[in-house]
Formats: C-alpha cells, sequence, structure tokens
C-alpha cells in the first residue's frame, strides 16, 4: 500500500494529460505519511526512543513536500529552489545521524578496534546546526554572514567526528574507505560552500559536491554491502568495485568544481562527470544484476 502511494503520485505527475496537484500530492502525502506512522509504531513498540527522530523527520519532509507542490502550482521557481536546498540538507542531517551510528560501527568490526564514543560536545551542536541548515535553506532567517559561520562550523565539527572514526585504517577495504570517503565529502561541501557563500553561481554548483559527493557514492557503496550481506554472501569477497567507488567522487569535483576553476569549459566538465557518474551505476549493475537474481546461497527466502 505504501509503495503504491509512492508509485501513484510519480506516475501521475508524468501523464500525458493534465492532473490536478492535488491528487499527487495527496498520494506523496499518504506515502511519507505511512512511512512515518510505521516507524513511530515500531519504535514505540519496543521503546527505542533514539530513534525518535526519524519519524519526525518523515514528517517535516511531507510538510515541505506540500509547500512544492504549492510552489509548482504557483510557479514560484524561487521557493520551488528554496525547498530543493533545504531537501538536500535534510538529507544530509539524515546522513549525519545514520552515518554517524553505522560508520564507526562497520569500521571497528571490520579493523578490530574499538569503536569511538560519539563527544556530546560535538554529536549535538552538530545535529543543531544541520537543522538550522535545513531552516536557513526554506527561510533565509539569519545574515549572510552569519550563515557564513554555520556552516564553517558545522564542516569543522563533522571534519572532527571524521577523523576519530580511524579512516586511514581503512585503505585496504573498499567497502569500508567508500563509506568514509562519500562522508568526507559532506564537510568539504560545507567548508567549500562557506566560502563561496557570496557567490551564488559558485554556491549552487557546490551543491552537487554534497549530491554526487556525498548522497550518490554512500548510496552505491551501502547497496553494494548489501546486495552481498542481504544474499548470505561475504561483505568483504564481492565483485571488484574500486573504481566506481572513485568515479562518483571524481563526478563530484569535476561537476562542482572544475566549472567554477574553469568556466571556459563547462561543457566538457558536464560531460566528464555524467560518464563518471555512468561508469560507476554501470559497473554496480554489470557485477550485482546475477547476484540479485539469484537465490541467496543459504538458501533461506529473500
Amino acid at each position: 500500500m505504501t509503495f503504491s502511494c509512492w508509485l501513484l503520485a510519480r506516475l501521475l505527475l508524468l501523464l500525458p494529460i493534465q492532473v490536478p496537484l492535488i491528487l499527487p500530492a495527496l498520494f506523496d502525502s499518504l506515502f511519507l505519511g505511512m512511512t512515518s506512522l510505521t516507524l513511530w509504531r515500531c519504535i514505540y513498540k519496543v521503546k527505542q526512543w533514539r530513534n525518535i527522530g526519524f519519524p519526525i523527520m518523515l514528517f517535516a519532509a511531507l510538510v515541505i513536500n506540500n509547500v512544492s507542490y504549492y510552489a509548482l502550482f504557483e510557479r514560484d521557481f524561487i521557493l520551488a529552489n528554496q525547498i530543493w536546498q533545504a531537501m538536500l540538507w535534510w538529507l544530509a542531517l539524515l546522513i549525519t545521524i545514520v552515518g554517524g551510528r553505522v560508520i564507526p560501527f562497520f569500521t571497528a568490526m571490520r579493523i578490530k578496534a574499538t569503536k569511538a564514543d560519539p563527544l556530546t560536545w560535538v554529536e549535538y551542536p552538530l545535529i543543531l546546526t544541520m537543522i538550522l541548515l535545513v531552516i536557513q535553506s526554506l527561510i533565509h532567517l539569519i545574515p549572510q554572514e552569519v550563515e557564513r559561520g554555520l556552516l564553517l562550523i558545522t564542516g569543522l565539527l563533522h571534519l572532527v567526528r571524521f577523523v576519530r572514526w580511524l579512516p586511514h585504517k581503512t585503505l585496504t577495504e573498499p567497502m569500508l574507505w567508500s563509506l568514509h570517503l562519500a562522508y568526507l565529502m559532506l564537510p568539504l561541501s560545507l567548508l567549500a560552500m562557506s566560502w563561496y557563500l557570496d557567490n551564488e553561481y559558485a554556491y549552487r554548483s557546490l551543491l552537487h559536491l554534497f549530491a554526487i559527493g556525498c548522497m550518490a557514492t554512500l548510496c552505491l557503496s551501502m547497496i553494494s554491502r548489501v546486495s552481498l550481506g542481504h544474499t548470505s554472501r561475504n561483505i568483504y569477497e564481492g565483485p571488484k568495485m574500486i573504481l566506481a567507488f572513485i568515479c562518483l567522487p571524481l563526478a563530484a569535483l569535476l561537476r562542482a568544481l572544475m566549472p567554477i576553476w574553469f568556466p571556459a569549459h563547462s561543457q566538457v566538465w558536464l560531460w566528464l562527470a555524467g560518464t563518471c557518474w555512468f561508469i560507476a551505476f554501470a559497473l554496480f549493475v554489470w557485477h550485482y544484476l546475477p547476484i540479485l537474481f539469484r537465490p541467496r546461497i543459504d538458501g533461506r527466502p529473500g
């Protein structure tokens, strides 16, 4: 039912006939609302209150998503752009929370080291500043110089967190260093955006440093990992994905930084970035499609 709502919302927007926006908005809201409610019920059932932020974040996404439909209805492209940026930071907040749990855990388990305990003076301010970035993207409440400081502080806090996860000890394990490399792109994006905040073209271009370098690379690394784990295969003895894990951060640099530094060749950088993106996900399909189409090797269903 939940997936059907998600699918219907998107199919309605693709139809060649005029469809009232209230219909896809309704199905989108049902999808996000039911997902949020399901998560809340699971959390309530086992009393895992440390995860209560996830259904709250999904409910916030529901509200912001409906505002995006309003912007589309009114043809308010300025508001639509603000929502787009805010939801990127919403995803960065999600990565901050989930990545902050799983990346050090996976690393400690594999390298047989003690997992770094979270530092209160890093974790709580970091979550707060990420939330402020979402709000700032929506309503531009604080002055530019304050926003610059916010981006700088948030980036530095992420770097402190990142260094404590011992990334240098993962260099022989692509399934680990790809996660670390993806997460590193988040503070690098924040620091670069702090530097270029008064340059609107550069600031918008640098959003791709996060979207491709962090978000897409993290997705690729995680789907590669779970495709093996959920088919009962050894996570660290799977297909060679080194080239794919390198191509996405490279695509991010080509898409985000090169047009800023060498704008005369922007089209070249876009084509190269697109090629790197294609190679990365083509390699995943090539290596993992046969695995995902075959039964689990332990004979269990799924």
